[in-house]
């Protein structure tokens, strides 16, 4: 099994793509090569594949990377299934990991992240706790998405050290993490990877 994102940068057209296009590839990079393992096309729109336990942590990500630039954000949609047909152009792949990915993609309305797996009990479960999620990484500031992204890509520095990185004092790292939700995020991650690890 593996999981596809599909995923569109909102009000693209609000923000120079010099800013934020540098910063989604460099985050791309990280799970493989283009156009292989993702593909930026049509300006604004991505599609990326990584193995079913790093798609949510994969998302929370790129939200992080974009929402540190005023005005935008993006669309994610995480399918998994199968990949039945292999392309050297990821978007040109298929199989019903691509099915679900576009499927759920397609019925993003009030929301801008949400999942599609065979496990139709387990999406029930986790779009709710990705909406309730959402109620506080919606209200990320660029300050705030800037210190979840280097979190996130530094498991191992504590807020001392991230404070040095970001030339912050270790007071404004505590409040913005408490202010990021950041310690539930993270329980939300570890609760997917191990589903994810259970049902693929």
């Amino acid at each position: 099994m593996t999981s596809i994102i599909t995923g569109d940068i909102i009000n693209s057209k609000k923000s120079s793509p010099k800013k934020w296009l540098s910063a989604l590839k460099s985050i791309l990079n990280n799970y493989g090569n283009s156009p292989l393992t993702w593909e930026i096309y049509r300006g604004d729109s991505f599609q990326l594949e990584v193995s079913p336990k790093l798609a949510l942590e994969a998302c929370i990500l790129i939200k992080a990377t974009i929402k540190q630039f005023e005005n935008i954000d993006v669309r994610l949609a995480i399918g998994i299934g199968e990949k039945e047909y292999h392309s050297e152009n990821i978007t040109e792949s298929n199989g019903s990991a691509f099915v679900n990915s576009g499927e759920c993609f397609e019925a993003l309305k009030k929301t801008t992240l949400a999942i599609k797996t065979p496990f139709e009990a387990f999406d029930t479960q986790i779009n709710i706790m990705l909406e309730l999620a959402q109620l506080t990484i919606n209200s990320w500031t660029s300050t705030t998405a800037t210190l979840v992204k280097t979190a996130l890509e530094h498991p191992d520095l504590n807020q001392k050290q991230i404070a040095e990185t970001l030339e912050k004092t270790q007071g404004n790292i505590s409040q913005g993490l408490k202010r990021a939700g950041f310690d539930e995020v993270f329980k939300l991650l570890q609760y997917f990877k191990n589903q994810m690890q259970s049902l693929c």
